[in-house]
């Protein structure tokens, strides 16, 4: 384990996520109570892009250059000595949805609202393949006696298709491909537990047969209380998690499954990553309850992004 070094790039965030580099060398995130889309230029400076609402969760790029948001609609908040923290469904619910928001002028349209089996619950986290489509996580909603069981789905960019690539899986988190697109990971929070999933087409899983609770291959399981977020995936294809509690910070994990590395963060509620600057070699990450976006130079560069970095 190494402790970060690290610089502070924004602070007094609302419990941001979803971090995007753009190519312009600001930084887009998502701040979920204050339900914005926010745009961090370069002093640090944040500006609302688009107020969506609800619970902005996971956001990736699209095809046509807008910014897709998981947005999980919504959560009760908890604020003390420890700072910001989400805990349960809340009165408000708004109701989970798929959103894209068009960069030049904050309007927001909703894309989805249910699958083919189920309405969305809590969506999370998002990533676009070479195709056009993206994947996504729905972790569903925690209630005062019972809680939803999560699925991984498969939806077009255009509204025209959603699928239910993956159920059930206990709080899916975050999500993300493998440099070669035929290899899915998904992380689950409260087990933490990192899953590979096989891609035999877009949005089509070959799934593995029982004892395989959902299709997929565990990759690794974290021991102690290693709970684990939003991710990215670096050149090699190392799997870079965000673990909030013990050991909170970034995880490494080799496509075979092996500790690489846990580089330490200052902050129990680590929950995302993503690589931007020259070469990809700085990792931008968000530290939620202490409402901050920080930079690490990165050993390793990162993978390049569909839509942004790459086609």
């Amino acid at each position: 384990m190494t402790n970060a070094k690290f610089e502070v790039v924004a602070e007094g965030l609302r419990f941001p996520e979803g971090p995007i580099a753009m190519p312009d060398g600001t930084l887009l995130l998502v701040e979920i109570e204050r339900q914005t889309l926010t745009r961090i230029d370069r002093d640090g400076r944040a500006d609302v892009v688009a107020y969506v609402g609800g619970g902005p969760n996971g956001a990736a790029i699209g095809p046509d250059g807008h910014c897709y948001i998981c947005n999980n609609g919504g959560f009760a908040w908890h604020e003390d000595e420890h700072g910001l923290r989400p805990t349960h469904q809340p009165a408000d619910y708004s109701g989970g949805r798929i959103e894209r928001v068009d960069l030049k002028t904050g309007r927001v349209e909703v894309l989805y609202t249910k699958g083919p089996n189920a309405p969305l619950k809590g969506p999370n986290d998002i990533v676009f393949d070479g195709h056009g489509g993206f994947w996504f996580t729905d972790l569903g909603k925690a209630r005062t006696n019972e809680v939803d069981r999560g699925r991984v789905y498969y939806a077009k960019c255009d509204g025209s298709r959603i699928e239910e690539a993956v159920y059930p899986m206990l709080f899916p988190n975050g999500i993300a491909l493998s440099p070669d697109d035929r290899r899915l990971y998904v992380a689950e929070t409260d087990a933490g537990r990192v899953w590979a999933f096989d891609i035999e087409s877009p949005g089509r899983i070959a799934k593995k047969p029982w004892p395989s609770p959902n299709g997929g291959e565990l990759l690794i399981g974290l021991p102690g209380y290693q709970r684990l977020d939003s991710m990215a995936v670096e050149a090699s294809g190392n799997v870079c998690v965000a673990t909030l509690m013990e050991n909170a910070g970034v995880t490494v994990i080799a496509p075979d499954g092996k500790l690489v590395e846990q580089v330490l963060m200052p902050d129990r509620a680590t929950t995302n990553i993503c690589f931007g600057g020259p070469d990809l070699r700085t990792a931008f990450v968000t530290l939620s309850l202490s409402g901050r976006l920080v930079a690490v130079d990165w050993p390793r560069p990162g993978l390049p992004l569909h839509h942004l970095n790459r086609d």
